[in-house]
């Protein structure tokens, strides 16, 4: 359990002096809605994936242009060319081409190897990694004209991933591969300033703008709290909302505690759903349905304690819900928020429609990935999905650079659609990061980890990795007066089998 300061205090005796009361720290609190899927008739997959591809190199191949061409104009005193397709490059002639990465891999999924298949079968196991041990993979650039295999030392040191649009420096060489000597990215788009968006909106409303704000206080940050309705999640989650709530703790802890304005949940609040069944297994199970539903299957039990704990938190301490993999969401991303039916008791406080244009009520419940203001600041968050797939194409376990490279690349899904689920969009892709973060925090990762990156314009990043709650007790502190981080660890006494308990 979390170490508490002046612990002596809660044994003491009897006293005639009034207990002290704290005051919660307000949030400031203003999030946007990029991510939220079109409505009704809007909405519908008859269109083609590969069309996000091309919308994704339309919308940044002039940044990346922009950015390569200032570097590139002389390289070592000779004129690099710049060609507009990946198919104009030319055998012995130093050039640049804008192009997306496409990653050929023999151990990625493949539909269409799934639909071919005679038989339905249990889902084979996820892939930790897609790298072939025999180091049959090829990099590619592509366009609307074609693909370029891309080679060399340089390009094979560098992380890259499907969907990453990068200008390759090189020359083809006789084979017909282009062997490459630097590569130029996005890199980070322009930061507002804190509180731009906040004095905006007033400006535009006709209100006075606010010069003296309050300090302002902490943002908890939990992700992974995988509740299954077993008893064993009671003693955990207890020990958070007593210490979220400033309960059993001294006067000094209960005045920390009273600085966090607002709970941050990115993600798999759930535990995951029962795996996917063998085809002899299910028609078993479907023989026991009685007029097509099989009671058995549904577990309310997650549910309400989910409900439980955000119900007791909620008149006290605001909280941001996202979903995730293993919550009863759209598998597909952006991931719709988790509905308020899930939550009988805490609904009352759920965020109004977004048409209504209200304040968002104490419980929101929004998309995955999702971003906002934040006490001033840009919040970029995700469940994980995004970066543990990145994971599987990339050598190495350093989620902090993958997260940067995500940031650089300015995506954030980059493998959506090719190994990551994401609905068709048409028009725009969202998962482009238009406007650089302030925070930008992954949630269900292996470890905490964070650090801070700087951009070319001045720009600078906090970036937090935040671990699974049921499996390592943690949750992040983030000031949010000076973007400071801090962790708090909660541990359970777990007895060995050998411990006598009678």
């Amino acid at each position: 359990m979390p170490s508490i300061d002046g612990a002596d205090v809660l044994l003491s005796g009897p006293t005639d002096t009034p207990f002290p009361t704290a005051t919660r720290h307000a949030s400031s609190y203003n999030p946007l809605h990029t991510f939220h899927l079109p409505k009704g008739e809007q909405k519908h997959y008859q269109q083609q994936f590969a069309d996000l591809y091309f919308l994704r190199l339309a919308q940044l191949k002039e940044v990346v242009e922009e950015v390569a061409g200032e570097d590139w104009d002389m390289v070592g005193g000779e004129k690099a060319r710049r060609v507009d397709r990946v198919l104009d490059v030319r055998q012995g002639e130093l050039c640049w081409v804008v192009g997306t990465v496409y990653m050929e891999m023999p151990l990625k999924p493949n539909i269409l190897d799934d639909i071919s298949k005679e038989h339905w079968i249990a889902a084979p196991p996820p892939r930790e990694k897609y790298l072939s041990p025999n180091g049959g993979d090829q990099k590619m650039l592509e366009d609307d004209s074609g693909r370029l295999r891309i080679i060399g030392e340089f390009i094979d040191s560098r992380v890259l991933a499907t969907g990453a649009i990068i200008a390759a420096l090189g020359t083809e060489n006789k084979d017909g591969a282009f062997e490459v000597i630097d590569i130029k990215v996005a890199d980070l788009p322009r930061q507002p300033e804190r509180w731009e968006r906040d004095e905006a909106e007033l400006a535009e409303t006709g209100k006075k703008v606010k010069q003296n704000r309050q300090p302002a206080g902490k943002i908890a940050i939990l992700s992974g709290l995988s509740i299954s309705g077993e008893l064993a999640d009671d003693l955990s989650l207890d020990l958070l909302t007593e210490y979220l709530l400033g309960e059993s703790m001294s006067g000094v802890a209960q005045e920390s505690a009273a600085q966090i304005s607002r709970l941050l949940i990115a993600g798999n609040s759930l535990a995951n759903a029962s795996p996917i069944l063998s085809r002899d297994d299910f028609a078993a199970k479907k023989s026991n349905k009685k007029y097509g539903y099989d009671s058995s299957a549904y577990n309310a039990a997650p549910t309400e304690h989910l409900d439980n704990f955000l119900s007791v938190l909620l008149p006290s301490l605001p909280i941001t819900l996202l979903p995730g993999e293993t919550d009863p969401s759209n598998v597909a991303l952006p991931q719709p928020p988790l509905h308020p039916a899930l939550f009988p008791q805490s609904r009352a406080y759920a965020n109004p429609p977004v048409e209504s244009k209200e304040k968002p009520g104490a419980l929101d419940s929004v998309t995955n990935p999702w971003e906002g203001d934040i006490d001033g600041w840009r919040f970029l968050v995700n469940g994980g999905q995004p970066i543990n797939d990145v994971y599987k194409y990339v050598e190495g376990d350093d989620r902090l650079e993958m997260m940067e490279c995500l940031l650089r690349w300015r995506s954030n899904a980059p493998t959506a659609p090719d190994t990551l689920w994401c609905y068709p969009f048409q028009d725009d892709d969202p998962f482009l990061v238009k406007d650089c973060p302030h925070v930008y925090i992954v949630g269900n990762q292996p470890r905490f980890e964070t650090t801070v990156i700087e951009g070319p314009l001045g720009q600078r990043v906090r970036l937090i990795a935040v671990p699974s709650f049921r499996d390592t007790g943690t949750m992040v502190l983030l000031d949010a007066e000076t973007l400071a981080v801090d962790v708090v660890n909660f541990e359970v006494f777990k007895p060995s089998k050998d411990v006598d308990m009678s």
